[in-house]
């Protein structure tokens, strides 16, 4: 087989690539999911690793030639460990879903109870949500938010236990704006006897960074995924107390998953190491800086924040009172180069297709070098582009304006000329 550069052997994948690099280097990227990763991460996860079957775990797998693979794994192991303080550290979950559906298999049965977060007041799908296997296969009840602070109720949490007596609760978020008692949430795991699971896919960078608290001193199991906050590649983690080791390890696998993604593991581990630095903690402290910021500035230009604001990188608004839903604003903000998800707020009456709301984060600008300063402009736009929500030509014009204003803050890991 000849070998040829992608461009050379398919230049219509080149072409989309290239044509994606140019877009996130010339948009303003506000998913509170995305983020850039290092040249360093893209380089390990594109690497011949990706060539390698490795079913098992470092010194016991089911093929040869584990000479480079397992040391790797136990590095990126070794890394997460140190970095969280965790006891055990599995990385070869292939995202946070089948990370969190591991730790269903590891401690429930079908049909067990479990609690978490439901999807509308920003918990995950797999919380235990009723279209995602966890609310399928077994027993879901969830709480919410209070319907006036938009805060977790901590009282009503307890009561909702005491009265279902979870196998499982489960805290963590994806659109949840505020620091969560992960403490608190332990001692209504104790009283009622469950296994605790804090699912902080969306703030493991900021907790990887000292900006947020951890809660792996609090948790018996602690998934995660890799990308995010954290700025490594697509992956995913679990942390747990020695004592659930074996079972965490058998869950993952030989319970949902074959081989590891081992190109995925070189980049998790590269990104661990990262992690760990200075600058790394700099650049977390100033996510949580520039989301206040971007929020103070939204409630400026007229925009509800559900629970008034943030203590992380995520900001959840709701914007109807400007006359439109969320999904017409996103995809107006996404012509004018302002990229962001229509998102539920708490008790939305819309359909989540066509929801009432936006979900935002700050960590893919931050990752960029943006500040404060720059918040505040960002901020001014969204006002203007809620001004003009139908107005193509002013949405145009932002547009232009927006990549005029990015070409100044260069993209980790990409370069366009």
């Amino acid at each position: 087989m000849s070998e040829m550069t992608l461009l050379e052997g398919d230049p219509e994948v080149a072409g989309l690539v290239q044509a994606e690099e140019r877009r996130e280097f010339r948009k303003i990227r506000l998913i509170a999911s995305e983020n850039y990763v290092s040249r360093a991460v893209l380089q390990a996860t594109g690497s011949v690793f990706t060539n390698k079957y490795s079913e098992g775990y470092a010194g016991k797998r089911y093929y040869e030639g584990q000479q480079c693979v397992d040391p790797l794994e136990t590095l990126a192991i070794e890394r997460a460990k140190a970095l969280f303080g965790a006891d055990h550290a599995n990385v070869q979950p292939y995202s946070g879903s089948p990370a969190n559906l591991a730790v269903y298999f590891a401690t429930l049965k079908p049909g067990d109870t479990v609690m978490g977060m439901a999807l509308p007041s920003g918990g995950h799908l797999t919380h235990g949500w009723k279209v995602s296997i966890t609310g399928a296969f077994f027993r879901s009840v969830q709480y919410g938010v209070d319907g006036t602070t938009g805060r977790i109720d901590m009282d009503a949490v307890r009561a909702l236990a005491l009265a279902e007596r979870p196998k499982l609760l489960i805290a963590g978020a994806t659109a949840y704006p505020r620091i969560i008692d992960f403490a608190a949430f332990r001692a209504i795991a104790d009283e009622v006897g469950a296994t605790l699971l804090v699912d902080m896919a969306h703030i493991a960078g900021l907790v990887a960074g000292g900006a947020h608290p951890s809660p792996v001193p609090h948790a018996h199991v602690v998934s995660t995924t890799t990308h995010k906050t954290l700025r490594g590649p697509r992956g995913a983690m679990l942390l747990c107390q020695a004592s659930m080791a074996k079972d965490i390890d058998k869950a993952v696998f030989p319970g949902l998953q074959g081989g590891p993604h081992n190109h995925t593991t070189a980049g998790i581990a590269v990104a661990l190491k990262e992690a760990s630095t200075q600058a790394f903690g700099n650049y977390a402290h100033q996510i949580v800086r520039n989301a206040r910021a971007l929020a103070d500035g939204l409630a400026a230009e007229g925009f509800k924040l559900v629970s008034g604001g943030t203590d992380n990188h995520l900001i959840l608004m709701d914007v109807t009172p400007r006359g439109m839903t969320g999904k017409a604003f996103a995809q107006a903000l996404d012509r004018a180069g302002l990229e962001c998800n229509y998102n539920t707020v708490p008790d939305d009456p819309r359909k989540p297709f066509d929801p009432s709301g936006l979900r935002l984060g700050t960590a893919a600008v931050t990752s960029r070098g943006m500040n404060e300063a720059e918040m505040a402009r960002i901020a001014g736009w969204f006002g203007r582009v809620a001004d003009a929500v139908n107005d193509t030509e002013t949405l145009d014009r932002i547009s232009s304006d927006v990549c005029e204003f990015t070409a100044a803050f260069p993209c980790p890991g990409i370069s366009v000329q």
